[in-house]
Parts: C-alpha cells; structure tokens; sequence
C-alpha cells in the first residue's frame, strides 16, 4: 500500500535554509546529522516548540489513546518495585515523556501499592522545552514531583524502573546504501535547484562498519543503524546491571536486523517527504529490536522478549481492566474504552507493529508477563 503524500507546496521552511546554507558551506550531511538537526535544532527543531501529539497535532501515542495503556504498564512497575525487594529509594524513569500522560496514569495505577510511592523519585529525560511544560502542568494535576534531565547519564544512579515508549524511534539513525558491491553513507545533499535530496557519499565505507547481518545484501539495498540508540540502551543497560533494576521499552520495529529504508516523516495524521519542510513534521526509523537488545544487555543484563503490544497488553489484563472501567462508565465512555482497546491491540492497528522488550537485573525474577506460561 502506498503511503499518502503531504502537499509541501513550494514554501521552504526555515530550518531548510539552514541546513541548505550548512550544506553549502561543508558539503553533504550524513542521514543521522540531519535527522538530529529536523528534530532538535535549537531554533527550528520539531520537538523544541510544539505539541505534536492528539487529533490537532501530527499523531497520537498509545498513552493518548487509552488510560489503561499507562495503568498496566503502572501495574508492571509495582510488580517490578517488588521484584527489587521493594526499596525504600528507588527511581522512576521515564525517556521521552510525551505530554506526561503516560507517567501520570502509570503513577496513579502502581500507588496502589503500599510504600511504593514513599520513596519513588521520579526523573524524566527530555529535551524539549515546549513538552517540559506540558509535563509540569500534568503532574502539577496529579501531584507527582519531577526532576528533569536533558540526558540519561545525568539521572542519579540508584535501583530504578525505566519506561520508554516511542523514545528510541526518534534518535537519529545512520544509513548505508550498497552500489557496485561497495557500501557508501546515504547523505543529504542539494540538486541544482538548490533543494535537498539524498545521495551517496563519494567514498566507500571500511567493511568493518557494515553490519555482520548485511553482507549478502543486493545493490541498492539500504541498510539503517543507530549509534545514539546504541549509547542510550547501553546507559539503560548499565545501570540495570549496576544498581539492581528493569526497564520496559515500547517502540515501533522489527523483531529481527534486516535491509530496508524505514525512514519516514509524519504530519498531520498522513505520511511526507522526509527532505520537505525539516523542523515541520516528525521524522522516525523503525526500531531495529534485535540490534537494541544486544545494546541494553551489553554488561550482563537480561532481555525479554520482544513480544508484540497486542501480546504484552492482554497479558497484563487489558480485557479485565476494560471491564473494570466499563462497569462505572456510561454509554459514550464505553464505547471509547472499547475503541481504545482495539486500537491498542489490534493486529491492524498497534498491536502487531509495535513490540515490547522487558529486561531485567540478571538476578531478578522473570518479569509480568513473561512469567505468565502460554495458554
């Protein structure tokens, strides 16, 4: 199926000028350069001044759709708090909070617990000015107290739960594209119009920066990788290992490395070019949860998974918490409850295209729901 094409018209948005002018001056971008540059530019980064998220934005996450995604990733927490023998202090993590929504129902679900909440700390990795305050205002609502963190190392170290839901999609993503049997960086550069295109960079790559699981690709075949995911899941994975802990990362991928160009650029509900209008619509790779994996348990700690949302959410009693809401809503409130649930798990939907990787401390029992025998 075809993906539908945003209009960009002829206007040119400002931080296309800038990065036509970088590009001037210094020649071709690599993909992950100018991927950071769309998302996070200072000035004219799309995540820097905006809400994106809901009908009126470009799209919407799970955590929008539905409270009880947040409640049952809340209830996954207190079972995790539990399997860490219950600290008296321990951290929450959240990376990449979206409005705040998501840590807000997942706070309120997990407070159930007794002493859970006396000694949580709650910390949230974001760089987003525009977001930090949409997250203010929503935990100002539901009393929680935050710190935020412009990176992950900069969080105190400490037994911690780590939530990442539609994080790792959008930290820049390295390209390769094989030619005459020789693999090259894929690169943004400017046609004689003066508009910005992708190329190939003049010079070959070294073979020992190829991944192991390309090397049978066919000219043209593209290839992705992300260092900056690397480096995040590695930070994720040390203090799991160091401080006794587990981390849940929900994303968009595939289960396996595999050639492809998954780049894509998001606005208003509807697919775009991705060179068009930079610093105007989102601009996300799929997850390649294979290549993360091998990250986050790089110093010894133990992945599970990935099993598909639609998996991990019914598991976690999605269908009995629908129930549960239903029994005191009304007409209209359940038939949204019901349509949220069928988004979030539908094979259709996202329930099969997003997946779900636990891991743990490797002396931690076997994390919900993966210690739930299949039926």
């Amino acid at each position: 199926m075809s993906k539908p094409k945003i209009d960009a018209g002829e206007r040119r948005s400002a931080l296309d000028e800038v990065i036509a002018d970088m590009i001037a001056v210094d020649g071709p971008m690599p993909v992950d350069r100018y991927m950071a540059l769309a998302l996070g530019h200072e000035a004219h980064g799309y995540y820097m001044g905006r809400d994106p998220f809901g009908r009126a934005g470009d799209f919407i996450t799970a955590p929008e759709v539905s409270q009880m995604f947040g409640e049952l990733i809340g209830i996954w927490c207190a079972a995790g708090w539990q399997m860490m023998d219950a600290p008296a202090e321990w951290n929450l993590i959240e990376l990449g909070p979206g409005r705040g929504t998501l840590l807000a129902d997942l706070v309120r679900a997990c407070s159930v617990m007794p002493g859970l909440r006396d000694g949580m700390k709650v910390h949230l990795v974001e760089m987003s000015p525009a977001l930090k305050t949409m997250q203010a205002e929503t935990f100002k609502r539901a009393g929680i107290e935050a710190t935020w963190h412009e990176r992950l190392e900069d969080v105190p170290d400490g037994q911690s739960l780590i939530i990442a839901n539609e994080f790792f999609d959008a930290l820049p993503v390295s390209q390769l594209q094989k030619q005459s049997g020789h693999w090259h960086e894929r690169v943004v550069g400017l046609n004689c119009e003066n508009k910005l295109v992708f190329g190939l960079a003049s010079d070959a790559v070294a073979p020992a920066l190829v991944p192991s699981w390309a090397a049978g690709a066919a000219d043209g075949e593209i290839v992705e990788f992300s260092p900056a995911r690397d480096a995040v899941a590695r930070e994720v994975g040390r203090r799991i290992t160091q401080d006794m802990g587990a981390a849940l990362i929900v994303d968009y991928g595939h289960t396996r490395s595999a050639v492809g160009d998954t780049l894509q650029a998001i606005r208003k509900h509807q697919f775009g070019d991705v060179l068009a209008q930079p610093g105007e619509a989102d601009i996300t790779s799929h997850v390649d949860f294979e290549a993360l994996a091998s990250a986050v348990t790089a110093d010894g700690a133990k992945p599970y998974g990935p099993v598909t949302q639609g998996d991990f959410l019914i598991k976690m009693g999605l269908k009995e918490r629908e129930e549960m809401l239903r029994a005191r809503a009304d007409a209209r409130q359940r038939i949204r409850l019901s349509k949220g649930a069928q988004r979030l798990v539908s094979g259709n939907q996202m329930g099969q295209l997003f997946k779900v990787l636990a891991v743990t401390h490797p002396d931690m029992p076997k994390p919900a729901p993966f210690n739930v025998e299949a039926t």
